[in-house]
């Protein structure tokens, strides 16, 4: 017998995506969780609103305003006091209802309700103060009206967060219902202030505005908002404005207050209030009928919808639990494959980047197919991560073949250069004319920077600068042949702190990362603006700082470039070949290379300062000297310490590249002195010192006369047939 037989997988997605999707599972569970929570919620806010809450709180509104009105008739006349005892006695009855709902739970209520509720309570609570001070006359007439206005629009205030239900519909129905009691609420207020002048016939300017307020307030209410959202059964109260009651209500309104028309008053006020109270009462029954209708159809809903779904769920539990089962052997296998795959690319990638070889092959795992289709789906797996292992592995040797191919074109020219340096030193020992030396020298200025470029080129491409040095060198000497490979070298200055040397490692890569921050700050400041080189020790080693006075930078860039310092990333240089940083990326190179920190900040000046420090490991004691200087006409037994030497006439100062040359190069001639403008010219020849001041100041133009060219010529080359003198600075051989 054959095995059992495997449904393809397009079957088993049909049937498992068809029966979701016919009997909406999740919409229907979450259908019936938003029916149930909206009509318990719609319920318990129309049990709020009709009777928890809405009559305690109807009921203490219209207490309050009739005994606001005996107060006042009281207050005046000192007359209707039964009325008001009587009235006060209704009062304390729906105070007493209302009382309790300050301790009510209301969280599934209306927002805002239980504030609402807590303020009125507190207002309440000065209730029986109020009324023993009008008892012995201790409060006036404005002031109780006040006390009691106030008590009634926080009772209004309930009645508003009661009409915020869930229903929109009944929200604009209950709105139309507050509207009502604010121009019961005016009429009552009106009423109130008007039973103050009827004894006299007589009320002043601000019983006036109190009046009108309240006639102003109500007219918009009533024709704004109330008769144009009456309905149904309520439309018969739009003729309420045309009744003889309103008639001769408003009639009065208008006219001075007087004794006479007190009674008419009283009998058109009584009227329009019960009409009111009628169009309140109807306009309730109907809010309260739409709420409950729309609360029961929800709870309809509900019980169907939850019978359909409970059906349904039944259904698709079972035909997910038996189609689910045959896919879950399956998929569970490609699924370990995919989590094979995502833990080998990493380990793959990083293996690339350390410079290991990978086989395509022993790297990817291949999946056994199967004849349908997942067994694709495995195909394309194996496809997949062949082709992301295989393109990890070419790019990675692209990337190394063009960092080899880099290395290599700017080895061979940096031999050019060497060729080209070894020339131009030719030149200069040969020629002795000023304007030729003059030319000569900014060829040799412009070849070292040059150089220093093809050694950029080396370091981006992986490798590392081919100047060495074979003994410690002055830290002075390692500052001036930085700043000797900067095209405004007449703009800096040096100066250094001490006599600190440096061990013979550090030597090259230190120039390099120096000359490329010294050219850095010549070309981001003026042309005519000096740039500050500081040397000193410090508790950690020895802190070179360049300081120009330049635009300097922004907050967030100096923060990315001292990030770059620290942390340099490995660099693709085709993908960053128009990057402006690329001597900041040598610098973050050459600096962790040799454990430099490096750090950049703005400047007093303006412009910016960058801080080297060289660790202790990296600065050495001044070398001794094994012997003392040979004669003259011997060349010496040892070695002189290795310093790098400053550039002078004679010699091309971009062709002193350390012990990378020859052995036997130069060796019959002495070290060139460093060059000291008119150092070594006769007195006569001497020219006032005033214009050497400042050393950032323009090149000299080549007016200089032959003889004194010539007299610098012969002091140098006796300078190089003369042993030197202890003590006196010298270089290694070229």
């Amino acid at each position: 017998m054959g095995g059992p037989r495997r449904l393809k997988l397009r079957t088993v997605l049909i049937i498992v995506v068809l029966v979701p999707s016919v009997t909406f599972t999740p919409l229907l569970a979450s259908g019936m969780f938003q029916l149930a929570a909206q009509w318990r919620a719609e319920k318990a806010q129309m049990d709020l609103a009709t009777n928890t809450v809405g009559s305690p709180a109807a009921d203490l509104f219209l207490s309050l305003e009739q005994e606001r009105r005996l107060t006042a008739e009281t207050q005046a006349r000192n007359t209707s006091r039964d009325k008001l005892a009587k009235q006060r006695a209704v009062t304390d009855k729906a105070v007493s209802a209302f009382r309790p709902l300050a301790t009510l739970q209301t969280a599934g209520g209306q927002e805002g309700l239980a504030d609402a509720i807590a303020r009125t309570d507190r207002s309440l609570g000065l209730l029986d103060q109020q009324r023993r001070a009008v008892d012995a006359g201790w409060s006036s007439q404005q002031k109780a009206f006040d006390y009691y206005s106030e008590v009634i629009e926080t009772d209004l205030g309930v009645l508003t967060a009661l009409s915020r239900t869930e229903h929109t519909k009944v929200n604009s129905q209950a709105q139309t219902l507050i509207d009502l009691f604010w121009v019961i609420d005016m009429i009552g207020r009106e009423d109130a202030v008007l039973a103050r002048g009827w004894e006299t016939g007589d009320l002043s300017k601000e019983e006036y505005a109190l009046v009108a307020d309240a006639v102003g307030a109500r007219k918009h209410l009533l024709q704004s908002r109330v008769a144009p959202s009456l309905t149904g059964n309520e439309s018969q109260y739009r003729t309420l404005t045309t009744s003889k009651a309103w008639q001769t209500m408003t009639a009065i309104e208008g006219r001075p207050v007087s004794t006479d028309q007190a009674s008419a008053w009283r009998s058109s006020v009584d009227t329009v209030r019960e009409q009111l109270l009628q169009l309140l009462t109807l306009r309730l029954e109907n809010v309260s009928k739409l709420g409950y209708g729309h609360a029961n159809q929800l709870f309809v809903i509900f019980l169907s919808i939850t019978g359909v779904s409970l059906l349904a769920l039944a259904l698709v539990i079972f035909t997910t639990w038996r189609l689910t089962a045959v896919l879950r052997r399956r998929i569970r296998h490609l699924r370990q494959e995919a989590q094979q795959l995502q833990m080998r690319l990493p380990d793959v990638v990083a293996r690339l980047e350390r410079g290991e070889d990978v086989d395509v092959n022993a790297e990817v795992h291949v999946v056994e197919p199967t004849p349908d289709e997942l067994g694709e789906l495995g195909q394309a797996l194996n496809l997949a991560s062949r082709s992301a292992v295989l393109t990890a592995v070419r790019q990675a040797e692209q990337h190394r073949g063009f960092q080899r191919m880099l290395q290599r074109i700017a080895r061979r020219t940096q031999i050019l250069i060497g060729l080209q340096l070894k020339k131009l030193d030719e030149l200069e020992r040969r020629y002795e004319d000023p304007e030729v030396l003059e030319g000569l020298f900014d060829l040799d200025h412009l070849t070292a920077r040059l150089r220093r470029y093809e050694e950029n080129l080396v370091i981006l491409g992986g490798g590392q600068p081919q100047r060495r040095w074979r003994k410690p060198v002055r830290l002075l000497d390692v500052l001036r042949a930085a700043q000797g490979e900067v095209q405004d070298y007449r703009r800096i200055s040096v100066d250094v702190e001490g006599d600190p040397w440096v061990t013979e490692r550090a030597v090259g890569p230190l120039v390099h990362v120096l000359a490329e921050l010294m050219e850095n700050a010549t070309s981001f400041s003026k042309p005519q603006t000096p740039v500050e080189v500081r040397a000193a020790l410090v508790s950690r080693g020895v802190a070179v700082e360049i300081e120009d006075r330049g635009l300097g930078m922004e907050p967030e860039q100096y923060a990315a470039a001292n990030a770059l310092m620290k942390e340099p990333p490995q660099l693709d240089v085709m993908t960053h070949a128009d990057d402006v940083r690329l001597g900041l990326y040598v610098v973050a190179r050459l600096a962790a290379s040799l454990g430099l920190q490096v750090e950049l900040r703005s400047s007093a000046f303006g412009g910016s300062r960058v801080i080297v420090l060289l660790p202790e490991p990296l600065i050495v004691d001044r070398p001794r000297e094994d012997a003392p200087p040979a004669p003259a006409a011997a060349p010496p037994q040892t070695e002189p310490d290795e310093q790098l030497p400053t550039r002078s006439r004679g010699r091309a100062m971009a062709y002193v590249t350390g012990p990378t040359g020859s052995p036997d190069q130069d060796s019959d001639l002495q070290p060139l002195p460093q060059r000291v403008r008119q150092a070594n010219l006769v007195t006569e020849l001497k020219a006032p010192a005033a214009g050497d001041e400042q050393t950032w100041a323009a090149r000299d133009q080549p007016s200089r006369s032959s003889a004194t060219i010539g007299a610098f010529q012969r002091q140098s080359r006796r300078r190089r047939t003369e042993p030197p003198e202890p003590g006196s600075p010298t270089t290694e051989d070229r």
